[in-house]
């Protein structure tokens, strides 16, 4: 098993001579049957472990545990606690996802701190087909259908040549000491559910099925180089860089042999969903204005073009409130005064600072927002319209200035005024107006 262990990390090129590595160790069968042969093989290393608090008792014997095999193996051993549930609560994030962020944002950090090249984990062959078929079910790309690959950056897993049995007989044949994580039996998590109901049952139905997937995923593996091949030539026709976000390109993407697809591949490091895609799609031949949420990104559909931008505080801080037509003054978010008055008694030529509507053809409730990109609307006095960021690039406002405009909007979210700056046509006074609606700032 050791000449296996050692054949696979040559071909895959997972630990070149030399290097240091930082063993990801549980206590488990597969993370010390990794130790074991990382020791017998004489590569230098280190163990870190994570103590997550999920399981009282559990969890400290288990960071005993690998305290003591380290001093064993007489390597260093790095050791991290943490509060996952106060995670879970903070973040909304499940136990799994937030206890592999801890997890390797705690080998990231050793790594960095202490100079090691890569960090190993014990994912193994069957750990592989379980992965197959939790991203079959969430809807996941190509790319999440190979399973689980021998690198992933820093990330090495030197023991996917193995499967699960033949892991067993080593610790036996080794007469390795390990610790049993019990929710490994329970059918809590999709992994787990996978494990002990879904494969089963498919071996059952075909007496290959191991060498069978095994042979699958190294196929998925050629097919997705092939396939981000050609997902990287259609990002540079349809992805361009604009400011702070991309801009996508809706002509070039329309001209892609799957469109489709390559939104989704474009999208998905975005935090945009498979299944949010229908939607997007059906938005390409619509008009524009179709606004779609990631946890991180907004898209907006502008034009012939997708305006993707990161969401920030400074760049999505909207208001909360609706100005209703009895409103008079606001402190915040920006301090501002409002008047309805006859036509008779308005000076119609006002400064930056204040802005002049006609009252009766005002869409109530209005509201106070930041402007976002590919805001576009139709400057008083003009004949068609402008990005809000056009505008912005004239007046030569810098970037933190530009972070902090304000627009005036109408209840179908039509921009009356580029606060500060220009009132849109929209609601403009003419000869027909009786009650003229002002907006001022009130520091003016």
């Amino acid at each position: 098993m050791l000449n296996r262990f050692l054949d696979y990390i040559r071909k895959e090129h997972l630990i070149a001579s030399g290097q240091q590595v930082l063993l990801a160790v549980s206590g488990g069968r597969d993370s010390v049957a990794m130790a074991s042969l990382m020791a017998r093989s004489g590569n230098p290393f280190a163990i870190a472990h994570c103590n997550f608090h999920l399981r009282p008792g559990d969890c400290d014997r288990d960071e005993a545990f690998v305290r003591a095999l380290a001093e064993r193996l007489g390597v260093r051993c790095f050791v991290a606690q943490f509060d996952t549930l106060a995670l879970v609560r903070s973040e909304r994030l499940s136990v799994e996802e937030a206890a592999r962020n801890l997890r390797y944002a705690f080998f990231d950090e050793v790594m960095d701190r202490e100079g090691f090249d890569c960090v190993a984990t014990a994912h193994h062959r069957d750990d592989a087909v379980e992965t197959f078929f939790i991203n079959l079910l969430r809807g996941a790309g190509i790319g999440g259908l190979h399973g689980i690959l021998p690198r992933n950056g820093r990330v090495v897993r030197p023991m996917l040549c193995f499967c699960r049995d033949e892991i067993d007989a080593y610790v036996k044949s080794q007469k390795l000491d390990f610790v049993e994580d019990v929710t490994n039996a329970e059918p809590l998590y999709l992994r787990n559910r996978i494990r002990l109901q879904l494969l089963p049952l498919l071996r059952s139905l075909s007496p290959s099925f191991d060498a069978t997937m095994q042979g699958n995923l190294e196929h998925l593996r050629e097919a997705d180089a092939l396939y981000r091949q050609a997902v990287d030539r259609a990002c540079k026709e349809v992805l361009i860089h604009e400011g702070d976000g991309f801009h996508l390109d809706i002509t070039a993407l329309q001209k892609q042999t799957a469109p489709a697809t390559i939104l989704f591949e474009l999208l998905r490091p975005f935090g945009f969903s498979s299944a949010m895609m229908p939607q997007i799609v059906d938005s390409l031949d619509g008009q524009s204005g179709a606004v779609f949420l990631s946890p991180t990104h907004r898209l907006l559909k502008d034009r012939q073009s997708l305006l993707l931008l990161p969401l920030d505080g400074d760049s999505d801080g909207d208001a909360s409130f609706e100005l209703q037509p009895q409103c008079r003054s606001i402190e915040h978010p920006l301090p501002m005064r409002f008047d309805c008055l006859p036509v008779g008694e308005c000076r119609l030529k006002v400064p930056p600072q204040k802005a002049c509507f006609d009252y009766d053809r005002l869409r109530f409730p209005l509201h106070l927002r930041r402007w976002r990109m590919g805001d576009r609307f139709r400057p008083f006095g003009m004949r068609g319209s402008r990005l809000v960021s056009d505008l912005l690039v004239d007046a030569k406002l810098s970037r933190e200035a530009k972070k902090k405009v304000w627009l005036l909007c109408d209840a179908d979210d039509r921009i009356l005024w580029v606060v500060g700056l220009r009132a849109a046509s929209v609601a403009s006074v003419d000869g027909s107006t009786c009650r003229v609606f002002t907006a001022a700032i009130s520091n003016s």
